[in-house]
This record gives C-alpha cells, structure tokens and sequence, in this order.
C-alpha cells in the first residue's frame, strides 16, 4: 500500500508519496510540486481559447530532480489537469517500487484550519467539508484553496479514503490562559480565541527531536520560519505557548504578513474609508518582509540587495523573532532548546546567528562553523559544547505527518 500527501495553495501543489509496509512509512518514492496554478483572472471567454503553462518539479526515489513544463487546456481547472498528471507518476511510481503492485490506500490533505471543530484528524466527508468551509474567513490566503484541492482529488480519486489534517491539532494542549482573548465572554463563546497553526510542522519537529536528544522532553522553543512564520514552545513535547492565534496573520512578521498589529490601526483604517477586503489584502499580502521592504518576501533577495529597507526589513524580522522567543522562555520558566526549522530557519544561517547573538544572555551560545554547515536538508547540533541551551536545524516534514495521520484513521 501506499499513502499519498498533500498540500494544495493558490497556485501550487506540493506532494509525497510514501511506500507502507506494516503500517510503517518508508522514504518517499516520490515528491513534489506544481506551480503556476493560479486561477484565470482574464475574461471567460479567453479562457476557453487560451492555454496556459505550468511547472512540474519533481524527484523519484532521491534521484536527480526534474523539470517540466505542463501544458493547462484551456477552460479546464489548472488543479484537476495538474491532478492528471500527478496520477501518471503514480502509477509508474508504484509499479516500478520492487516490481510490486501497489495500491493507494489514502490521501491525506493539510488544513490549515480545524476551529474548535476539529481537534484531530479526520476522513473527509461532504458534511466535513462544508463545515471546513465556515472557516475560510479565518485563513483566507489557505482555507479556501486547501478545501479546493481536497475537492479535486476528490473527483480525481473517488474509491480513494480522503483525509483531513489540521496546522491547529498540535496545539489542542494549550491552557485556557493562553487560548483567551480579553473580550466580552460572549465572543469567547463564539469561537473567537487563540488556535496556533504550523501544527503538523511542530509535531514532526517533536517527533523527529525526540530521536536526537533527550533535551526534547524538557523546555523548548521551536521556530518555524518560512514565507508564514511563528514561533510554539513545547514542555514535554507539548503545545504550551504559540504566537500565531485567531488566524494565520497573527504573531510574527512573515514574508507578505504583518503579523501582530495593533487593533487600533485597524480601526483608525476604517475611519478612513478602508474596505474590509483593502485592508485583509494589505495585511495578508502586501505587509511582512515584502511590504517593509518594497522589494522581496524572499530573505534571499533581501540578503543580496544593498538597498536600506531590504536591510531594515531583515533586522525587523530578525527582531520580531528575538522579542516573541524572550516571551515564550518566560512562559517556560526557562529554556533547554532552540530549534530552528522552515525554509528561513533551515537554510538561512545568518538569520540564526542573529537571533542566537542576542540570547546570549540566557546562555545560548551558536557555534558559527557548525551553523554554517546547516543548509544539507538535515538535522545538525549547531550549539557550542559549553551552550546551556541546545541549538538544533531541524528540516520539517509536514508530508510525513498527514501521511502518518491517514495510516492511523484507515487502519
């Protein structure tokens, strides 16, 4: 058997498939993504007559990667075509694994989102999805299009087992303290408090900590940094402490996110005329590392630029994060490790080292040629013997985790 992951955004579609045996997940016979996705924002009657083109990058087995350029009928949807395609590599993915046949057994989808209506995984039923659906206002750059592609493969796979599973599970042991807006109770009753998300990163980061060292069952502050950013800190490999709440705007600076805001510019927006929608794509799409900046989300291109705001934009970041992990050690009552994860936790060392620089007060103390070291896609100690804190690089996994959680709920 065989269990498929995935992800479905905007405008991408990112997969793995992972071999089962004995209900254990093997490596990855193959992953993924398809990029420009995107939905057609010409005229209707252009889109029946013109095609368009997207990117398949993709690798079987641990082999050398591959690019190609798919062609998108026009009229169709991009998901369903890319759908199409993904089902081919399958098929030959499966039939040449030690010349077994294989069956997919599942197919398991991020969620951003669960509410307070999901606390754990579960099999994607149409009153699942509708229910899902109430919650698109909550995530609205996520929501809306993880339901979409869950829809897809849907009508791509209909003998196929969906599975749904939610960035906010992980963080179900949050106490009541930490879940608890000061506002009128009968907005609590609604709904309206803290849920964290980047769930299914934290929770393959815990597990894949608790093979490495044995501070992972002590104090932890995990940093999952990437286009969405946010920082969760763990006692006994437990949620207690998120920065990110309500939705996925909160807490950290991020790429195209403002992260925390004070509500009162938000009022003062209003006064001024700002609509709802002006304000959610400003905040959601137009803030973060590209907003302050005026360039880039992409630390990459704010490291190589020489221009003052991409400079500014980095050392804001840089700060955020400081500022929200002194928060969280405060909450612990003390730290035993660091772990930095995401695609700007894992790859960017100067980040690390800046962040580490300033803790040196609690005794966190990075060893700067080990963290140099940390860009191989896998995990690495990068503290100092002496550090009273553990440094770690942890690359995520969130594709394992979902695959994990449908080999639980079909067994």
């Amino acid at each position: 058997m065989a269990v498929l992951s995935v992800n479905a955004g905007s405008s991408s579609l990112k997969f793995a498939l992972y071999p089962l045996d004995t209900k254990l997940l093997g490596d990855p016979l193959l992953i993924g993504q398809f990029e420009r996705l995107e939905a057609w924002e010409g005229t209707q009657d252009l889109a029946l007559t013109h095609s368009r083109v997207a990117i398949l990058k993709y690798t079987y087995q641990g082999a050398k990667a591959v690019t190609l350029e798919i062609a998108l009928q026009a009229g169709a949807d991009p998901f369903d075509e890319a759908i199409n395609v993904l089902k081919g590599l399958i098929d030959e993915s499966l039939g040449q694994q030690l010349n077994l046949k294989r069956s997919l057994s599942a197919i398991s989808h991020r969620v951003v989102h669960g509410g307070s209506l999901y606390k754990s995984s579960v099999v994607v039923t149409p009153e699942v999805l509708a229910q899902l659906s109430t919650l698109n206002p909550l995530a609205p750059l996520h929501q809306p299009h993880n339901i979409a592609g869950i829809k897809s493969f849907v009508r791509s796979f209909p003998k196929t087992t969906q599975v749904a599973c939610f960035d906010t599970s992980f963080h179900t042991t949050l106490g009541k303290l930490e879940t608890t807006f000061a506002v009128e109770q009968k907005l609590t009753d609604a709904g309206i408090k803290r849920y964290g998300f980047h769930g299914l990163s934290y929770q393959y980061i815990t597990q894949r900590l608790g093979e490495l060292t044995g501070k992972s069952k002590g104090k932890a502050i995990l940093a999952h940094l990437g286009n969405g950013a946010s920082l969760c800190a763990t006692n006994a490999g437990k949620s207690v402490a998120t920065t990110m709440g309500f939705s996925a705007l909160d807490g950290l600076m991020m790429g195209t996110r403002s992260g925390s805001i004070d509500p009162g510019v938000l009022l003062y927006l209003m006064d001024q005329g700002w609509s709802a929608r002006e304000i959610e794509t400003s905040l959601y799409k137009k803030s973060g590392l590209c907003g302050v900046s005026g360039l880039s989300a992409d630390v990459r291109t704010l490291r190589a630029s020489q221009d003052p705001n991409a400079v500014f934009a980095l050392e804001l970041f840089t700060h955020r994060v400081v500022k929200e992990l002194g928060a969280l050690c405060a909450v612990l009552g003390g730290i035993d490790l660091i772990c930095f994860s995401g695609g700007i936790g894992e790859h960017d060392s100067v980040l690390r080292r800046d962040v580490c620089q300033q803790l040196v007060w609690l005794g966190v103390l990075i060893d700067e040629k080990l963290n140099q070291l940390a860009t191989q896609d896998q995990a690495l100690l990068i503290s100092q013997p002496t550090s009273a804190v553990q440094i770690w690089v942890v690359p995520t996994d969130e594709g394992r985790v979902a695959a994990q959680e449908a080999i639980v709920l079909t067994a």
